[in-house]
């Protein structure tokens, strides 16, 4: 009938009209086309497997198979294991404390805190900042103050604190990171107050010597003067002399001070040592007389030991466990002392040095012990550090073939050279080793440069041309370089750069320069110390203030943008009436 051949003409067409839909949903510009029997079943494949490689190629895909992979293992873990399995070690279970896909840590469950936090103690702020953001757990150790309190102590701040002395050590250490940024940036830009160090009624200035937030100064006049730039206002600073030196017509000059933290020590042209304490001044506390004029003079600034020479003699005065100070040694060399230095380790030492020898004194011994002595080659400087004695040798006569001048570095404890650097054409004038970085040794020469000796390497490290009339003293520290010359200059050099950031000029020499983090102190003392023409109508001729030396003392701890540090001229508006008269007149 003609139904059942509609019917079964239907299934004749259905299979091509499907395959021909089917042909038309493929990807663009088919190679060829396919007729299949069973088409939906086709397309089902086909879908399935362009979703398949899409989620091979994804994130989502590689989470979920490292999903099904864990779940394979944990299940395999439960069954039951015929062979014992070795305990993973540390490190393993360290490294699959990474795997994402397990909940809780090994390194949080189990191990134990302190084990953590030892662990924690070798990172930096950087990474213990890292750490912090990983979990709270981790938050907790990144963040603990014993951490932080032993990076603040590594670092050089608040030394001799305990833990307990601030609540929030990472707040404390970021406040002197900051502080400290400031300070350099003052340091580089010369931003700070300046102050002089003035005592109208000592004349003219001999010496002076610092240590700490001490000052001392002798005059002239005989008069001794001491500052603390921390309490200025303190009863300390008024230092009498000795009745026989006050009674004396004229009275002595002073010729050498001394300073450190507990005493001050003074000695006169006369031959008497005067010494004080910092803490109550006054009086003297100890007292002696020298058969001459006292040559080189040398305090302890860890202990209070003195050291001084008159001529050949050498004499070592020393406080005792009740607070006397008796003499401990006294000797005497074949030849007149120039330098000397004492040093305190275990027992009181010095250093001296007479002509072309250097020796070193202790206490147990009967004689002083010869470091170096070489014929032709006197000592032209000299300086000790805890460890180390440096000095230059002047070459001269029939051993100017040698390659130049010197500087020779012996180790206090073996007596051995352990370096010898330097090969100028001039002479050393000065050596700074005890206030020098590890390794490190700073010196001034008269060929007028600064250099920076890497005592490992035995090489120069910085070679600066810095005083037209020779180099006085010299200092150095991590990064900067402070040098005074002959001709009154005081100058800060940038040592990696080797460039000069500012200087600072004043009359007569600079014999001496120290600094610390933010503060420096220069002093220009006069070569004449009885000068002649200041004055035709004025008796004392001394008073004069361009004769007497200057002694400055520079802060750069402030801030740069303190209201303080602005001139009142500049913090001046122009509604201000003083400040309107003043523009009218300029």
């Amino acid at each position: 009938s003609r139904p059942c051949r509609r019917r079964r003409r239907r299934r004749r067409l259905r299979p091509p009209v499907l395959a021909a839909v089917a042909a038309v949903r493929l990807p663009r510009r088919p190679a060829f086309l396919q007729l299949v029997s069973n088409p939906p079943q086709a397309r089902r494949e086909q879908l399935s497997h362009g979703a398949r490689r899409r989620s091979e190629g994804t994130a989502g895909g590689e989470r979920s198979r490292r999903k099904r992979e864990y779940q394979s293992t944990s299940s395999e873990s439960l069954q039951p294991q015929t062979k014992t399995r070795k305990e993973e070690k540390l490190v393993d279970q360290l490294i699959e404390d990474l795997n994402e896909v397990n909940d809780i840590p090994f390194f949080d469950i189990e191990l134990p805190y302190e084990l953590a936090l030892k662990i924690f103690q070798y990172l930096s702020c950087t990474e213990l900042g890292r750490c912090a953001q990983v979990s709270r757990a981790w938050r907790v150790l990144a963040e603990d103050g014993v951490l932080w309190f032993k990076m603040c102590m590594n670092e050089g701040y608040h030394q001799g604190a305990s833990v307990s002395d601030s609540p929030c050590w990472k707040s404390t250490l970021r406040d002197c990171r900051s502080s400290a940024k400031t300070v350099c940036f003052n340091w580089k830009n010369r931003v700070g107050s300046i102050s002089q160090l003035q005592f109208e009624l000592g004349k003219v200035l001999c010496d002076v010597s610092s240590c700490d937030n001490f000052v001392l100064a002798g005059y002239t006049s005989g008069d001794v003067r001491l500052w603390d730039t921390l309490h200025w206002d303190s009863t300390a600073t008024y230092l009498k002399t000795n009745s026989l030196s006050a009674n004396t017509e004229p009275r002595p000059h002073v010729s050498h001070v001394q300073v450190s933290g507990t005493v001050a020590a003074a000695a006169y042209e006369d031959g008497c040592v005067d010494l004080w304490s910092t803490e109550t001044g006054g009086e003297p506390i100890h007292h002696y007389q020298s058969p001459g004029r006292v040559q080189t003079l040398a305090l302890s600034c860890d202990s209070p030991v003195l050291g001084s020479s008159a001529g050949p003699d050498i004499r070592l005065d020393c406080a005792d466990e009740r607070g006397y100070w008796r003499t401990i040694y006294q000797a005497q060399l074949p030849k007149t002392v120039s330098q000397s230095q004492t040093d305190v380790r275990q027992h009181p030492l010095a250093a001296l040095a007479a002509e072309e020898a250097v020796y070193l004194l202790d206490p147990r011994e009967d004689e002083p012990r010869t470091l170096h002595s070489v014929y032709g080659h006197p000592v032209t400087c000299l300086d000790a550090s805890e460890s180390d004695v440096a000095f230059g040798v002047k070459r001269s006569g029939w051993a100017m073939h040698d390659g130049g001048n010197k500087i020779h570095i012996y180790s206090l404890e073996t007596g051995k050279p352990v370096a010898c650097v330097g090969n100028s054409p001039g002479d050393f004038t000065c050596i700074n080793l005890r206030d020098s970085p590890p390794h490190l040794l700073v010196c001034g020469n008269k060929d007028r440069r600064v250099r920076v000796f890497d005592l490992r390497a035995g090489s120069s490290v910085a070679s600066l041309y810095a005083h037209h009339l020779g180099v006085t003293s010299a200092q150095i520290d991590d990064w900067k370089i402070v040098s005074g010359g002959g001709e009154g200059l005081v100058c800060v050099w940038e040592m990696r750069m080797g460039a000069k950031l500012w200087e600072m000029h004043n009359r007569h020499p600079v014999r001496h320069v120290r600094f610390n983090t933010s503060t420096l102190l220069t002093a220009n003392i006069p070569d004449d110390k009885s000068p002649r023409g200041a004055c035709i109508t004025d008796d004392d001729l001394t008073a004069h203030r361009r004769h007497r030396g200057v002694i400055c003392h520079y802060d750069f701890s402030e801030d740069a943008l303190s209201q303080d540090h602005i001139l009142p001229i500049c913090r001046s508006n122009y509604t201000d009436i003083g400040i309107n008269a003043f523009l009218i007149h300029v």
